[in-house]
């Protein structure tokens, strides 16, 4: 994939994404817990929870790697207002639905938008940023998504009351309507590339790198396993804390701003990824970011009071935060040139595929173990990502 030099807004074009990002995330982010409270309201369990939460990720699932191939020779800014409608529909829809069965069915056009806007824009970053900035740059985008997830959360639980089923339905609608601003921010992100990829200079056209060469790769896998483990240990909090306050009387605006603690550590992370980097260097800092993550994600299941929930929410959120963006450098550094953003798509199928697997396994575990087991689940996963991220891939 060739690097665009950027035109004369310098990265102007960052911010714009950043900001956009912020909105469409946070609509998401809102809408989650929301959806969660909403299926409770109308009769589901700790399982249908899950479920729910599970076809969130499975139409993404589908679609991922036909986008990225899409992507990898044509243009990404189409992508992005694509995602911001299927997300806000599916925020509305979701908020109108009197069924579950509804309700997951617009909890996967969710996804699908959020699916549509995340290739879109992680290809713009690769494409457009040389590789010495792709960690800070990845880290900068990577703000965006934790913004939206501080004020998602504290959103919808000042919104949702005693009134479950009516105060979750308005969470949800006005949910829909954070998504639709990031429309306004939407414009002059994508620069005109010198060559179209996918084309030499002859004119012909060159040959799709198979999927299977992408996984081979080294660092290919393990980035996608890293990403998928944070996304679904930050998956399953969002899913799965209102489900704990309900058990431990706590109350959704209490769950809310402990979820947006973890969110605001995250982005104070992503604020000083450059000289950790610099410090400890990209593998010692992303093994141990997995590793001490694991340790917390476990502890969550100890019956700690709320304060001590909120302590290890600040910690285990700064932990996440250095997973996605690094993950994201690490598999366009090791795809093959041409291919780069199929391979973020494979990395974003492998994360609906976490997000697909660990929801429904979480609600099993729930169901049988406890609300708490999911996140000794999480632990696992994390510590198993450890291992792997001590394998840097080739330059």
């Amino acid at each position: 994939m060739p690097y665009a030099i950027p035109g004369p807004g310098g990265r102007g074009w960052l911010l714009r994404l950043v900001i956009a990002f912020s909105f469409a995330q946070g609509a998401v982010s809102m809408a989650r817990p929301a959806v969660s409270y909403r299926a409770l309201a109308l009769g589901a369990d700790e399982r249908a929870v899950g479920v729910i939460a599970g076809v969130y990720a499975l139409l993404p699932l589908f679609a991922a790697v036909p986008l990225g191939r899409r992507t990898d020779h044509g243009r990404c800014a189409p992508l992005l207002p694509l995602g911001v409608i299927l997300i806000s529909g599916g925020c509305a829809l979701s908020g109108m639905a009197g069924s579950l069965a509804a309700m997951a069915a617009w909890s996967g056009v969710m996804g699908l938008g959020h699916l549509c806007f995340v290739i879109g824009a992680q290809s713009i970053v690769a494409r457009q940023s040389a590789p010495d900035e792709q960690d800070r740059n990845f880290g900068h985008f990577t703000i965006g998504a934790s913004l939206g997830q501080l004020v998602g959360p504290i959103a919808a639980g000042a919104l949702i009351g005693a009134d479950m089923g009516r105060t979750s339905a308005l969470a949800l609608l006005v949910s829909a309507a954070v998504g639709a601003v990031s429309l306004t921010s939407l414009w002059r992100i994508e620069h005109v590339r010198r060559a179209p990829a996918g084309r030499q200079r002859d004119g012909r056209v060159d040959g799709r790198v198979p999927v299977l060469g992408i996984l081979r790769a080294r660092g290919v896998p393990a980035g996608i396993f890293i990403s998928l483990a944070v996304l679904s240990a930050t998956d399953i909090l969002t899913a799965y804390l209102p489900v704990v306050g309900e058990h431990r009387g706590i109350a959704p605006a209490t769950v809310g701003l402990l979820l947006s603690l973890r969110a605001a550590s995250t982005i104070a992370c992503r604020l000083v990824m450059t000289p950790m980097i610099r410090l400890l260097g990209r593998t010692a800092l992303l093994t141990g970011s997995c590793l001490l993550g694991g340790v917390l994600c476990a502890g969550m299941a100890l019956p700690v009071p709320v304060w001590g929930l909120a302590l290890m929410l600040a910690a285990l959120g700064f932990c996440l935060g250095v997973g996605q963006p690094l993950s994201m450098t690490t598999v366009v550094q090791a795809a093959p040139p041409g291919a780069r953003s199929t391979a973020l798509a494979l990395r974003l199928t492998g994360n609906r595929l976490g997000q697909t697997a660990a929801p429904a396994s979480a609600g099993l575990i729930a169901g049988t173990a406890g609300a708490t087991a999911p996140f000794v689940m999480l632990g696992a996963l994390l510590l198993t990502a450890s291992i792997l991220g001590t394998r840097p891939p080739h330059p």
